[in-house]
């Protein structure tokens, strides 16, 4: 099964990340990053939009998650400027075929994301 999977935990406060931004992009031969997704972790700790499941073509991408945003709209006292404010991975796929699962566990100081089993 093909696609893409993003995974969110604040392992802070032991939750779901539900409400977090992330977004996904290509990112072009330039350098250029091309929007393909963006929205909020649902309930279920996912990025959820249809075209996740398709078929990414091999070449570099970037999952980019608005970590200070997310905590300030929790309640979560952060300092003026935080330790993460936005947070941006930059993966590459070479095999369009396989599932690429990507769990993002964060605290408003640091973060984990790798290449999942999912």
């Amino acid at each position: 099964m093909p696609g893409i999977s993003i995974h969110v935990v604040d392992v802070a406060r032991g939750v779901l990340a539900a409400g977090m931004r992330v977004a996904l992009h290509r990112v072009g031969a330039g350098g250029e990053a091309i929007a393909l997704v963006t929205g909020a972790i649902g309930a279920d700790g996912l990025l959820n939009d249809a075209q996740l499941a398709g078929r990414f073509a091999a070449g570099a991408y970037r999952a980019t998650f608005h970590v200070a945003d997310f905590y300030r709209a929790q309640s979560v006292a952060l300092p003026r400027l935080p330790f993460l404010d936005v947070v941006t991975f930059d993966f590459g796929i070479t095999d369009p075929e396989q599932h690429y699962h990507l769990p993002f566990k964060c605290t408003p100081w640091g973060y984990s994301c790798f290449r999942g089993g999912a």
